[in-house]
């Protein structure tokens, strides 16, 4: 057997005393080599195997010949080593080489001999003796094919084939050698345990730690192939590992590099979950600590701008300020700072509109540029980026010298741009847009020509998901729309169209951008009258949702929302365009769709599929897995402080729900359940009518109308020619103030103020409405439901009255005398109401009243004790009654009462937060029932609620969905009927109400009749009839019906 590897000393002993050993194993020690003593053990065994004709030793026992020419070979190299003279080098390659001609393929020792010709030839290589390391590296690389895993020197050989890499790298510096080493270090390390002498050598700097090192310097590879080396370099460094932090910050600069190229979310997420382990890891005083903070600030930033969370912006600016504080005057990455805060204080300005962020913006980039002088390589990218402070500043300020500074700046920085620069596209887009907005203002064609075809040129260098053609298509559109305002060339409209079409159908581009031009998209397509507008606000209401389903908890999802304010009214837009486009039934789905966004993405996990378990029962059974897995991942109210584990989170959410969106692709595959969870069509919706009209209330910018929508046939449209959304503006707000004098008046003088605007309402908004109903659709005494939208929501509809008698001396009819009144949020919302009425159960009736309030909580309502004792006594025997009051009405008892009972009737305050309307809340004992709260709970049996406090039916100031209030959070949860309040009520004479109500609500049931949520509508009526001589007509206006 030959011996491999490296001469670590010399067995100086006699025959005699290996032989005293007898059979018995025993160690050999040498001396320490590199901080580990080599050991060996051996066993001496006595062989008589002697030829009878010469007394020499059998061939197949030993190779004489082999085993004398590795021994002088051992010898030579062991007196180079000594002596340094390349005869002894030479000697022992001869040697070894001989050996190897005795060893052919097949033959045991073979890998030995490879790996010994190879060791000695790498010695003379690392000094500098041979040249040839590639046949070294052969040599190396086909003993390991002869020892494959489990083989007991494939650690060895593995290892010698990284020395031999090593060392051509450190030679050669070919980034394949790094490379392969990194994959053989990944195998090596496990098997070598801790302490032995292997694992002192592959763990060393030498060995492990300049594989690291080299990998670092190495070009950020964005491909698959480059971010699976990173990651198993990242494996490489354990936690302790000096160079972890570095690996880190390498991985996460790739996958962002991949995000960058290829848009994918994840991988941006995953580029801040490294950077954030990176920051962790250098504590104060860390050299590296300024970079890593900016890397990780620089994919906030990034994520701010694909997903919109102003809390990344932020976080991304307090952690450039932290990098620049560590980079003062005259430290070597100090420009990288300057720039970099610069930028996320621009984009803090493009968000809040504060100038001096851009003043300091601009300020900053300023000196970055004084810090990358002519000849600096970076100085293209200084002028580029303080180009796009100041054309931000002049979209704002309009000041002509900061544009012109920006387009000279461009210019110049794509002078210095090298041609196949990966970002060079940028400037040409973003001097494209420059130059627009010159021809804008001083109407130089070669401007706008020249935009045109920057654009382009940017498109054709890009490929074709690369999430940067959403600037091109969009700064396209700006040209082509630029040279359309001034020369009306048609052909300039219809390709301004096509681009926005095309930017907000680009799918790797992040949802805000894209919801933002398709926002300009339906502005555009209005004000030049094109026949895309309608698709234009379909893609806006599609990628909003798309948006939406992100967020992971309510809040999130309408503080998304909120961030798109501006496009508030575009339900009622879009339904106005569809109107104008006589398309009624599309008019009904835009509305519906716009309006209902929070509401249905909620429920989208509560959807009954019984229809769908008797079709296919094991997909059912992994779509409600998935639904109460997605569930349980969604975030409660209260916000996660750790931003690291709201990172992960949100992950989490992220691959749940998309494992849940696959479910319900395949059961949309399903013939009869293709629109599964879809917008609902007007077919669907017409099931809301199933038990009278529902009537649509729409309040557009272009005009306002009401569709009456039945439960067959095709939508009435009832123009409203004399109201325009200003005239509802000012009705709301005159509507606000009479109800705040009315509440201050004796109960008995005359509420003129009301009487002049209930009037008013009547003529010009349901007038037109009741004499379709009446004489077009022949509809009398019956109920019906009112849907209304924007400025419409704020109005009293259903308390429209003439004030007036007729020639006959007799009353004029009101609306409440031609037809019982209901609301409903959205009609989608009618429906799941009704779908869930099937299951009924034996009703139970619980009062919950809390006339106490804590400290700072309101004044104390004194009725509320006598009003739950009337109610209790109302109540039929035949329901299981139950009171909550006083200490008892808390929040968790008064969670509990609403999810144990199908009946309910609440007395206390009730407030209405517009701005984050999911804070609207109940008050009681200790802490607030909060809207939340009433969400996130789910009663399908449950039938009835009367929420007798204030404003429980006043919905959302800031976003598409004016109906996110108490009593449409209480209808979500499962309540199918629930009277709410408009406005603050009084307690004192709200008695009297509730008192009408349900006498008239419980009269039948003296003969043993049910229970009956559906004659709430009916019940509401009749009380406010029978009350008016006793309370004020602002009290009996404010209690409104919603629901069945």
């Amino acid at each position: 057997m030959l011996g491999g590897g490296e001469v670590i000393g010399e067995l100086q002993m006699s025959w005699d005393e290996v032989l005293d050993h007898g059979d018995h194993p025993f160690d050999l020690s040498f001396p320490v080599m590199r901080g580990v003593q080599p050991s060996i053990t051996l066993k001496v065994a006595v062989v008589h195997a002697w030829d009878d004709q010469n007394g020499t030793l059998f061939d197949s026992l030993v190779d004489c010949k082999i085993a004398r020419d590795t021994d002088a070979a051992r010898v030579r190299l062991a007196r180079y080593v000594r002596r340094k003279r390349v005869s002894y080098l030479n000697g022992a390659v001869e040697h070894f080489q001989l050996v190897l001609n005795q060893c052919p393929v097949g033959h045991p020792d073979r890998a030995t001999a490879l790996t010994n010709l190879a060791w000695v030839c790498l010695q003379g290589y690392m000094r500098n003796e041979f040249q040839d390391i590639d046949t070294i590296t052969s040599l190396f690389r086909d003993a390991l094919a002869l020892r494959p895993q489990h083989h007991p020197d494939h650690p060895l050989s593995l290892y010698n084939l990284t020395e031999s890499l090593n060392w051509r790298h450190s030679r050669k510096s070919t980034a394949a050698d790094i490379c392969e080493t990194v994959q053989l270090y990944h195998e090596l390390l496990p098997l070598c345990p801790e302490g032995t002498y292997l694992r002192r050598f592959a763990g060393g700097k030498n060995g492990v730690d300049y594989v690291i090192d080299g990998c670092s310097r190495l070009p950020t590879d964005a491909s698959d192939e480059g971010i699976h080396l990173r990651r198993v370099v990242l494996e490489l460094c354990p936690l302790g590992h000096r160079l972890r932090p570095r690996t880190l910050d390498e991985l996460a600069r790739a996958v962002k590099a991949r995000f960058d190229e290829h848009g994918g979310i994840d991988d941006l997420d995953t580029s801040i979950q490294l950077g954030r382990e990176a920051v962790s890891l250098c504590p104060e005083g860390h050299a590296d600590r300024g970079a890593y903070l900016n890397n990780l600030a620089f994919s906030l930033r990034s994520r701010f701008r694909n997903q919109g969370n102003p809390n990344d912006l932020d976080e991304a600016i307090s952690l450039y300020e932290a990098a620049l504080h560590l980079r003062p005057v005259g430290h070597k990455s100090r420009d990288f700072s300057l720039d970099n805060l610069g930028g996320a204080l621009a984009d803090r300005f493009n968000k809040r509109g504060d100038i001096e962020d851009m003043t300091q913006a601009i300020i900053l980039r300023r000196e970055a540029l004084t810090l990358r002088p002519l000849g600096h390589p970076r100085r293209d990218t200084a002028l580029n980026n303080l180009a796009l402070v100041l054309q931000t500043r002049y979209d704002k300020s309009q000041v002509s010298e900061d544009l012109n500074e920006a387009i000279d700046r461009y210019r110049e920085s794509l002078r210095l741009r090298r041609l196949d620069h990966p970002t060079r596209h940028r400037i040409l887009y973003s001097l494209s847009l420059a130059l627009c907005s010159r021809f804008t203002q001083a109407q130089k064609n070669e401007d706008v020509e020249e935009a045109i075809a920057l654009c382009q040129e940017s498109l054709a260098a890009l490929s074709s998901l690369h999430p940067d053609r959403y600037f091109s298509y969009m700064w396209l559109q700006e040209a082509h729309s630029s040279r359309h305002q001034i020369l009306h060339d048609p052909a300039d409209l219809s390709l301004a169209m096509e681009n926005f079409r095309l930017a907000s159908r680009h799918s790797t581009q992040g949802f805000p951008e894209r919801i933002i031009g398709a926002f300009n998209w339906t502005v555009a397509a209005e004000q030049h009258g094109h026949g895309s507008a309608l698709e234009a606000y379909s893609t806006f209401f599609e990628l909003l949702d798309a948006h939406l389903a992100t967020r992971s908890s309510a809040t999130s999802r309408r503080e998304a929302a909120a961030a798109f304010h501006y496009a508030r009214r575009l339900p009622a837009n879009a339904a106005s365009c569809a109107i104008r486009c006589d398309d009624l039934p599309h008019a009904v789905e835009l509305v519906e769709q716009g309006r209902g966004q929070q509401w249905s993405l909620a429920s989208r996990l509560r959807t009954p599929v019984e229809a769908l378990e008797s079709a296919n029962p094991a997909l059912v059974h992994n779509y409600l897995e998935l639904s109460i897995l997605v569930s349980s991942a969604t975030q409660s109210s209260a916000p996660i402080t750790d931003r690291a584990a709201g990172d992960r989170a949100v992950m989490e959410y992220r691959r749940l729900t998309r494992q849940w969106e696959a479910a319900v692709a395949e059961i949309r595959d399903l013939p009869a359940f293709s629109r599964f969870l879809l917008p609902p069509l007007y077919a669907d919706l017409q099931a809301a009518a199933r038990q009278g009209p529902v009537i649509i209330l729409i309040a557009s910018e272009y005009s306002c109308n009401a569709i009456i929508v039945r439960t067959s046939g095709d939508p009435h449209h009832v123009p409203l020619p004399s109201v325009r959304l200003a005239d509802l503006t000012n009705l709301k707000d005159r509507f606000a103030r009479a109800i705040r004098q009315a509440s201050t008046m004796s109960p008995k003088l005359p509420r003129n103020d009301l009487i002049v605007l209930l009037r008013t309402v009547w003529d010009e908004i349901m007038l037109p409405i009741v004499n379709v109903l009446r004489h077009d659709l022949k509809l009398k005494y019956c109920r019906i439901w009112l849907c209304p939208t924007a400025a419409f929501t704020s109005i009293p509809l259903h308390a429209a009255h003439p004030f007036r008698t007729n020639p006959d001396g007799s009353r004029e009819q009101c609306l409440e005398d031609l037809y019982i009144c209901s609301y409903t949020p959205t009609l989608s919302a009618l429906v799941r109401s009704r779908q869930t009425m099937k299951k009924r159960v034996t009703p139970s009736f619980v009062t919950i009243g809390q006339g106490q309030p804590g400290a700072g909580k309101g004044k104390a309502l004194k009725a509320v004790d006598s009003e739950l004792e009337l109610v209790r006594k109302l109540v039929p025997a035949t329901a299981k009654r139950t009171t909550i009051s006083g200490d008892a009405a808390t929040r968790a008892g008064a969670l509990e009462a609403l999810q144990q009972n199908t009946w309910v009737h609440l007395a206390c305050h009730g407030k209405q937060d517009p701005k984050q309307p999911y804070n609207s809340h109940f008050v009681m004992k200790d802490e607030d029932l909060t809207l939340l709260d009433i969400m996130e709970i789910d009663i399908p049996h449950a039938e009835f609620a009367f929420l007798s406090a204030c404003h429980t039916a006043v919905g959302d100031e800031e976003t598409p969905d004016e109906v996110i209030h108490l009593a449409a959070g209480l209808q979500f949860s499962g309540f199918k009927s629930v009277i709410g309040t408009l406005w603050q009520v009084d307690d004192s004479v709200a008695k009297h109400v509730v008192k009408a109500f349900y006498e008239n609500m419980f009269k039948d049931l003296k003969d043993g009749g049910a229970m009956d949520c559906t004659k709430a509508a009916w019940a509401l009526n009749r009380a406010t009839h029978a009350v008016k001589t006793t309370v004020p007509l602002e009290q009996r206006m404010v209690f409104v019906h919603i629901g069945v």
